[in-house]
């Protein structure tokens, strides 16, 4: 028959919350009795409960991890380094799937009635003020991966510097007219990056003492379509770019497909570089900036980690650095 922590507290001659204590590894039991209780666990074979031990920690064992999509490569690579660094813990992972505007509003609408967990991890998602309140009435440890969120820990890349290491590339090789295809999403609320990325960018011809043309600029839907659509725009100028940045890998994929249709040589007639550096980007052949996403994921966890656990966190604030993969798709100008 089973035994109940009521049993094993009748046998040894004690409460039940002297054995949860004792087992759980919670203060206030004299050593000579914890070993006492253990000893006769064993030799019962009782285990106790990882509930009933988080319970008696006062805490749940769970992280939520919040993602916009979970099919996406970015935010699958980034789930994958949370998920494997909180991989041998006793830490429970939630995951919790918000690709809809009313799918977002639910989660935050009924955040206080949620599971209780000890940590919430948002993969690039922006917050609104409200949102943000509520977060911080849940009382729990909050990190944003791939972004920032006020003063929670985070880990991220600086996404200017990120268009600054494009544009810089091609500055190097020669070219003079330099354009953008930059995005913006489908949310309600502003994601960070677009901005930055355009502003490393606009820095980087400013140095370089180039011109930041308005009509090299265009902006489009984030993904492949709309680097078809903003190549398009470019070539149908009087006088096209001779070099292209785009906002996302696959936003440069888009706008190679048009340049290929439109026997635009590459990268004699025109070069494009991406940011990212998308597991595809080798057979693209593309010249991009890569950013570390599965490792945000692994850092993010760590911090996690070690915040729940009460170590001496070395910085809560980790930006990881970003490099230029040169590949085929840059070279000089024609």
């Amino acid at each position: 028959m089973a035994l109940n922590m009521a049993d094993l507290a009748e046998r040894a001659g004690v409460s039940i919350a002297t054995v949860s204590r004792a087992l759980s590894g919670a203060p206030g039991v004299s050593e000579e009795t914890r070993r006492r209780i253990k000893s006769l666990a064993e030799d019962l074979s009782y285990a106790v409960s990882p509930d009933a031990a988080r319970l008696a920690r006062g805490s749940s064992g769970r992280v939520a991890v919040v993602t916009p999509d979970v099919a996406h490569w970015f935010y699958a690579a980034m789930l994958d380094g949370i998920v494997t660094s909180l991989r041998g813990t006793d830490l429970d992972v939630l995951l919790y799937e918000v690709k809809q505007e009313r799918e977002r509003r639910r989660f935050f609408e009924e955040l206080p009635a949620r599971r209780q967990v000890d940590a919430l991890v948002l993969i690039a998602l922006p917050i609104s003020d409200d949102e943000r309140r509520r977060l911080d009435l849940m009382g729990v440890t909050v990190v944003m991966a791939g972004g920032t969120l006020q003063d929670h820990p985070h880990v991220r890349i600086d996404d200017v510097a990120a268009g600054r290491q494009a544009t810089a590339q091609l500055v190097r090789a020669g070219h003079e007219r330099i354009a953008m295809i930059n995005s913006h999403g489908t949310w309600s609320l502003e994601y960070a990056a677009p901005s930055a990325r355009l502003r490393g960018f606009t820095e980087a011809l400013e140095e370089a003492g180039l011109p930041v043309r308005p009509e090299y600029v265009v902006h489009r839907r984030w993904g492949s379509h709309g680097g078809v659509e903003g190549m398009s725009e470019l070539l149908s100028l009087p006088r096209p770019p001779t070099a292209v940045v785009t906002f996302s890998d696959e936003v440069a994929f888009g706008a190679l497909r048009t340049l290929r249709r439109a026997a635009v040589a590459i990268p004699h007639t025109m070069s494009v570089v991406g940011i990212d550096d998308h597991h595809l980007a080798d057979m693209f052949d593309l010249t991009t900036v890569h950013q570390p996403v599965t490792r945000q994921g692994i850092v993010a966890g760590e911090l996690v980690r070690g915040i729940l656990e009460g170590a001496d966190v070395a910085s809560r604030h980790v930006t990881l650095p970003t490099r230029v993969v040169v590949r085929g798709t840059a070279g000089p100008p024609p």
